[in-house]
Formats: C-alpha cells, sequence, structure tokens
C-alpha cells in the first residue's frame, strides 16, 4: 500500500541549491548534481544556485553558512561526502551546523535504499534538518541515492516544509 501525503494546499515554486561535494567532480562531470537540477525544474522548482565543492569541512560549512544567508533561497540539497570513508566529510560538517533534525528523513532513505541495495544500506548517512530558517538535505553522491531521495522524500514534503518555516518566521 502506498501511502500519499496530503495534497499541499498551494503550488509554490520552491528556489534551491544543489551543491556537490566531491574531490574529483567538476560541473562538466557531476551527473548527480544534474540530476538534483533537472528533477527540481521538472518539478516546478527553481535552482538558484549550483557548484560543486571539495570534500573539506571548512568549504562545506562555509557553503552553508553563505547559502543560508541568501533570502532567495529556501533549501540546499547536498549530494556526496556521507559514506564512512576518511575523505567523507559531509555529514560531520552538516549535522554540527543544524538547529533542527529531521531524523526521518535518514531512516527513511536507508529504508528506501535497503530495499534497493540491501544492507550496504547501513553506510550511508544522508541527513537533514534545518539551519537558520533553510531546510538543508545531504544525499550520497551515487545518482540512484539521489534520485531515489529526492523523489520519493524531498519533492513530495518540499512545499510542506518550507511552508512550515516560512509560517515560522511570522
Amino acid at each position: 500500500m502506498t501511502v500519499l501525503p496530503h495534497p499541499d494546499s498551494s503550488k509554490i515554486s520552491v528556489n534551491c541549491a544543489a551543491i556537490t561535494v566531491s574531490d574529483t567532480r567538476s560541473q562538466e562531470t557531476d551527473k548527480s548534481g544534474q540530476l538534483i537540477k533537472k528533477l527540481l525544474l521538472d518539478a516546478g522548482h527553481a535552482v538558484g544556485f549550483y557548484t560543486v565543492v571539495k570534500d573539506e569541512p571548512e568549504q562545506i560549512i562555509s557553503q552553508v553558512r553563505s547559502l543560508c544567508q541568501r533570502s532567495d533561497l529556501d533549501a540546499l540539497i547536498f549530494n556526496g561526502g556521507t559514506g564512512i570513508a576518511p575523505r567523507d566529510t559531509t555529514y560531520d560538517a552538516i549535522e554540527g551546523l543544524l538547529e533542527k533534525t529531521l531524523p526521518g528523513f535518514g531512516e527513511l532513505f536507508r529504508w528506501l535504499s535497503y530495499q534497493e541495495i540491501g544492507s550496504r544500506a547501513i553506510a550511508s548517512r544522508a541527513t537533514a534538518g534545518v539551519y537558520r530558517g533553510k531546510l538543508v538535505f545531504s544525499l550520497p553522491g551515487s545518482s540512484n541515492a539521489v534520485q531515489l531521495a529526492v523523489e520519493k522524500l524531498i519533492l513530495p514534503e518540499l512545499i510542506h516544509l518550507v511552508g512550515q518555516l516560512r509560517s515560522e518566521k511570522h
């Protein structure tokens, strides 16, 4: 049985940033970042910023802080650096900044991943939360993981979550 969320009362376009964390990818070779952009645009949302940053905690933290100061962005979607290899630092950098976490995002992502890739899903440290009034998502860097997270979790809830954050400000 597929359970769908309550329909959103308003169809707003959410302005997002797509950030790929990688030591080896460039904007030209970044299939996952391009996929995030395509899925958001196809769903009627906007991509107001896109970049590739090195898997360096200081660069990731600086990117989050800088983007969360922009009034034209509502959500940041990072991909890459969520595993447990020594160079995978995205989770640690972002988790340390989040003011509120959405534990269900990581839990559901791993559950959905388990259905596709089996027990290897336990190595994912996908996470989400709120920093300075913005949604922040951190996904694994594989295109399959990005597609799963964006289609099954982020897009169905993006308008609702942004609406909650916007109502908090008033």
